[in-house]
């Protein structure tokens, strides 16, 4: 656990105003975390900290590539480029547990005003996992290059022009195609 010390700023001995804290993440950082659905993990989190009295203002800026897998074809090798920013308040009150209880905004964060660190690797780890979209795949155009499954894709393109056949002689449909060209 204690490699983990690099992640917490000790926010107490900072003067009011703007520091810079630069974090370089790779797939060993994710290991105290559950499996994640990529690898080969190479991030940059720079991590600006505006200290105010009584609130600090936290953005982190996330860039780098990770390899994930292909919604399309399967293949464990789609390089994919990170870049997000995402921005977190905290505010220091006599109260945390309570008010982050209450709280509905996930941008808003509370601790103790006792509180002399601030442990950030929750929050890399978070927005690493957030810079990922839902799905993903490379572009149209990219199918095909060095990275692609290319027995998936053969398969997926036999089945595309069957399945449509089969939709145009179903009866459930039949009726609807009046419907298909009209202006809104």
């Amino acid at each position: 656990m204690s490699s983990r010390r690099e992640f917490d700023i000790a926010f107490v001995g900072l003067k009011p105003g703007i520091h810079e804290f630069e974090y370089t993440i790779t797939d060993r950082f994710f290991e105290p975390y559950k499996e994640q659905d990529f690898h080969n993990c190479v991030a940059q989190v720079k991590l600006s900290l505006d200290k105010k009295t009584g609130f600090i203002l936290l953005k982190f800026e996330i860039g780098g590539k990770v390899e994930v897998v292909c919604d399309r074809c399967g293949s464990t090798t789609l390089p994919w480029n990170l870049w997000d920013e995402f921005n977190i308040v905290v505010k220091l009150v006599d109260n945390p547990e309570e008010m982050n209880e209450q709280e509905e905004d996930p941008d808003v964060y509370y601790i103790s005003r006792g509180e002399s660190h601030l442990h950030v690797a929750d929050w890399i780890y978070e927005f690493i996992v957030l810079s990922l979209p839902m799905q993903k795949m490379c572009a149209e155009e990219e199918i095909g290059q060095p990275y692609c499954n290319m027995e998936a894709l053969e398969m997926l393109k036999k089945m595309g022009p069957e399945e449509s056949k089969d939709d145009k002689g179903n009866p459930l449909w039949k009726g609807l195609e009046k419907f298909k060209d009209l202006d809104n």
